[in-house]
Parts: structure tokens; C-alpha cells; sequence
């Protein structure tokens, strides 16, 4: 085997493929990376630990094919110290040795025949632009669990219908979800599923900019499912498919409904919660054109902050650990959120409402500008519904 390539082209497929790489493997050659070239010109870069598997492709001029297995981890930290010039890679007897401009490193080959064949996921499911996954992704992944002893909670469900996608987590204290729009291969396709969320949110903003990702999915039977686009490709295992009926808890009849700026709002959450402890909450009192924002760590420090708000309905006193609003708004990327709740000990739905756009010439535009009912008119797909902390006084 001997090929040459560009040593930031490398470098970003071996970190690629090392994602997947296990820090105790259960077998030796797990630790390995395996490195492929064709006479095509093809290089490609895998990780696998039985449960997820990485795979990036690049093109290389390739000299002479062949497949080899080296240690992943260090392969890694040596291609991201190299200097700056082309890399040339090539076996000579039980070494591999990787040439960087003056400097030369051999490491020892292990056994590529003990290494086990990469899984192929089923047919294509279908597609959908790289940069709205990534979104949609990052936008529900912070409310998944992190008790590995809850499997299905530490997961993203992906529910397909058409194509409709829905993506949502939940640690039963919260749940985030986004509704997109996909083009699936078979337009009656349905699925629905439980990836691992730290899998699936590692992949979606790792894959570049721009490139379409393809899903492989396949039936009711299926355990795998492939991510891929812009030459990198991951498959995992599927989580236990039993999730909770997450949908129905995004409806409901709201007595009071706050619209406020989101930018603002996410500043003096932050400033109350430097006040709090662990546990402590942030409380919001919203009236019809204010919400004050309060915090306090018993008698040692507090905090107390109004912001304009539009409020319909009942007037609210309500509590929230700091974060966990945070990371609701997050996910909001237009001006203006919605806050809608049944009160105080109800969950409350955070929503975004689509930026309007400016026609001052237009009466009517400018009548929609104005009236914050009239902003439902487009739906951003993304919801994130929040338990509160009781108040005891």
C-alpha cells in the first residue's frame, strides 16, 4: 500500500474515524483503524466498536492499493502534529511508515484479517439537507437523558411519515422536538426509531456544511441505522423503539400566552442564575407588559430583572431550573418566542414565532407586524416543553 494526500484532508478523516474508537476495546484490533486505498484513487478511513462505526473517504493519488490496520488513537494524535506539507503513507514489512514533510513516523501493523467487516445499513430511506438536520439535531439532543441505566431516554426517536420527519428527546422532565420536511425515497415510507442521541448529535454537526445527508433505514426488523453525506458515513445500533407518546404533550388549551424577545430574555436568565445553586430556580411573574425574572441563594445573594413582555390570558408566577429554559431557547432562532402554559404547576410549551417580514409601504403586512396573534402564519416545527420547579411561597 502506498498513496499521498493532503495533511488537512487526512487529518479531518482520521478524526472522523476515530470518533468510534473505544477507549477500553473488548478485542485488540478494535483499537486499530483501518485504512483502505483503491486504484481508483479512494481513501478510506474506518472505526468500529460493534455498536457504531465510522467512515470517511477522500481521494488520494493512490501508487499502490492494498488495506492495513494500525492504532487508531495514536494515528490520530500523529497526524494532527504533523507540519504543514503533503502526507505520504506506505507499508514496509510489519510497519506502516507516514512521511510529513521532514518528519517520519513507523507504527507496527496489527492483524487486518482479525478485523471485523464494517456493517452495511439497509437501502436508503432517504434525504435531507445536512445544514437543517444539524439544526434539528442540535436543537433536541440537549433534553435527552444521561442515565445510561434509562436506554430509551438517552436517546433521539425519529419518527417518519412521508415526508414528515419528527425528531424529539426527553429526560421526563422536559421534551424538545422538531417537525422537518424531508424527501424520502418511497413516498409512503414510515419508521420509527431510537438512535442514541450522543451518536446521532456527533454526526449531524460533524458532517460538512452544505453536503445532503442520506438516512438508511429499513423496516420494523431493522437494529442499524446509516448517516451519511459529504463523504463521511455512520452507522449505530438502534435503541429499544418503545418511547412515550411525546406528540399529545405538545398540544393543549393555554390560559396565559407570553411573547417575548428571545435574545434579551436568554441575557437576564443567565444574570439570575448567578445567584443560584444547584437546584435553586429562576422565577418568572408575568404580567400584561412585563415578566420579572428573580433568583436567590437564601439570604447570601439575589437577583431581580424586568423585561417587556405581551401577555393574553392569566397573569403567571412560575419557576424553572436555569438551564433547562436555556436550552429551550437555544433552539429558538427567530426574535420573538412564545411561552404558553395552564398554570404554575402545568408544563409549559416554548415555541418560536417566525420573523415577519418588514413592508411598511403594505397596510396589511404592517397590521400582521403588529399583531402578535397574526404571527402563527409559519410554523418553525420546533417545540420544547418544560416541567417547573413548585414554588413553595
Amino acid at each position: 500500500m502506498e498513496f499521498r494526500v493532503d495533511r488537512q484532508t487526512l487529518a479531518d478523516a482520521v478524526a472522523w474515524a476515530a470518533r468510534t474508537l473505544p477507549a477500553r476495546p473488548a478485542l485488540p484490533v478494535l483499537a486499530g483503524m483501518l485504512i483502505e486505498v483503491t486504484e481508483q484513487g479512494e481513501l478510506s478511513l474506518a472505526g468500529f466498536d460493534y455498536e457504531v462505526s465510522a467512515r470517511a473517504r477522500e481521494d488520494a493519488d493512490v501508487a499502490e492499493p492494498g488495506r492495513v490496520l494500525v492504532p487508531g488513537r495514536l494515528l490520530a494524535d500523529i497526524v494532527r502534529n504533523l507540519p504543514p506539507h503533503p502526507v505520504e503513507i506506505h507499508t514496509k514489512g510489519s510497519e506502516v511508515v507516514v512521511r510529513c514533510g521532514p518528519a517520519e513516523f513507523g507504527l507496527l501493523t496489527l492483524p487486518v484479517e482479525d478485523y471485523p467487516t464494517l456493517p452495511e445499513p439497509s437501502a436508503r430511506a432517504g434525504t435531507v439537507p445536512g445544514d437543517l438536520f444539524a439544526t434539528a439535531v442540535a436543537q433536541v439532543t440537549p433534553a435527552a437523558g444521561r442515565d445510561d441505566t434509562l436506554p430509551m431516554l438517552t436517546g433521539v426517536r425519529i419518527d417518519i411519515d412521508g415526508d414528515t420527519m419528527w425528531l424529539a428527546c426527553t429526560d421526563r422532565y422536559r421534551i424538545a422536538a422538531r417537525e422537518l420536511t424531508w424527501s424520502p425515497a418511497d413516498p409512503g415510507f414510515t419508521a420509527g426509531v431510537v438512535v442514541p442521541a450522543r451518536t446521532l448529535a456527533d454526526t449531524a454537526k460533524s458532517i460538512r456544511r452544505g453536503a445532503e445527508v442520506e438516512i438508511d433505514l429499513g423496516g420494523v426488523a431493522d437494529t442499524l441505522i446509516g448517516v451519511s453525506g459529504g463523504g463521511r458515513s455512520m452507522t449505530s445500533r438502534l435503541l429499544d423503539d418503545q418511547y412515550i407518546n411525546y406528540r399529545s404533550r405538545l398540544t393543549g388549551t393555554w390560559s396565559s400566552v407570553a411573547e417575548i424577545r428571545v435574545a434579551p430574555f436568554v441575557e437576564t436568565i443567565k444574570r439570575a442564575a448567578l445567584v443560584t445553586e444547584r437546584g435553586t430556580p429562576v422565577r418568572l411573574a408575568f404580567t400584561a407588559d412585563e415578566v420579572r425574572v428573580r433568583a436567590a441563594t437564601g439570604d447570601s445573594a439575589r437577583a431581580n430583572e424586568s423585561l417587556e413582555v405581551r401577555l393574553t390570558g392569566d397573569d403567571l408566577d412560575i419557576a424553572f431550573a436555569p438551564q433547562y429554559l436555556l436550552d429551550g431557547l437555544a433552539g429558538i432562532d427567530t426574535e420573538y418566542a412564545r411561552l404558553e402554559c395552564a398554570g404554575p404547576t402545568k408544563a409549559a410549551l416554548l415555541t418560536a414565532i417566525p420573523d415577519k417580514k418588514d413592508s411598511s409601504d403594505d397596510k396589511e403586512g404592517e397590521a400582521a407586524k403588529n399583531d402578535g396573534n397574526a404571527s402563527e402564519q409559519t410554523d418553525t416545527g420546533y417545540r420544547y416543553l418544560a416541567m417547573p420547579v413548585r414554588l413553595t411561597s
